[in-house]
């Protein structure tokens, strides 16, 4: 199941900013203040020490997050990375990068990826000039995606997105005003910085 319950608490827990709050935000600054005070009445004073188990699922919860998915389609992922030849983890990750909606989200078209994942289920989105509403319908390199109507770019939110000059695109990426497209494989760059996906390659194959 999907967690819909406060995106700060959870991001608390793990105590680093899973990217589930728009930055700039008042919410995004209150996270940052609390970011190194885990949630709940007590605060530090009543964690014990994580064992090895505890880790890998901590990393395994922090995956998840970040890209808001189930722990059923974190385990299909993997799944179907073990049947590769090569780095598991390698694979794993471009299946989690080349989802529509994390690629929407990579090229800076919304601030979030569930803002993305919404932008898709409300058909704002084409996937080479074809509607798309699967959020974790995969992009293949060449791919072009573009919003579906003039009105989508016109929301506040997402005009204030395209207007934003801080973006960096991911080196396998690029974008020409609305347009942008999936110009190589995903690396595991930017996931790597933060989570260990050895402890998560750990937890699925107790």
């Amino acid at each position: 199941m999907r967690h819909i319950g406060p995106k700060n608490r959870i991001a608390r827990r793990q105590g680093v900013d899973l990217g589930l709050k728009t930055v700039g935000t008042k919410s995004h600054a209150r996270l940052l203040r609390k970011l190194n005070i885990p949630p709940g009445q007590h605060g530090v004073r009543t964690r014990k020490k994580i064992s090895e188990y505890g880790f890998q699922l901590k990393e395994k919860q922090k995956l998840r997050f970040i890209f808001g998915i189930t722990d059923g389609q974190l385990k299909k992922y993997f799944n179907s990375a073990i049947k590769k030849p090569g780095n598991t983890a390698d694979y794993m990750t471009k299946f989690l990068e080349k989802r529509l909606d994390n690629v929407i989200y990579r090229l800076g078209f919304a601030p979030t990826r569930a803002a993305a994942r919404q932008l898709v289920t409300h058909r704002h989105i084409k996937l080479n000039d074809k509607l798309v509403n699967i959020p974790s319908c995969q992009v293949k390199m060449g791919d072009i995606i573009t919003f579906s109507k003039e009105k989508s770019v016109k929301i506040p939110y997402i005009e204030k997105q395209l207007n934003n000059k801080d973006i960096i695109l991911p080196k396998w990426l690029e974008r020409q005003a609305t347009v942008g497209k999936l110009a190589a494989e995903p690396t595991s760059d930017e996931i790597t910085k933060q989570v260990n996906l050895r402890l998560i390659i750990e937890f699925y194959s107790r």
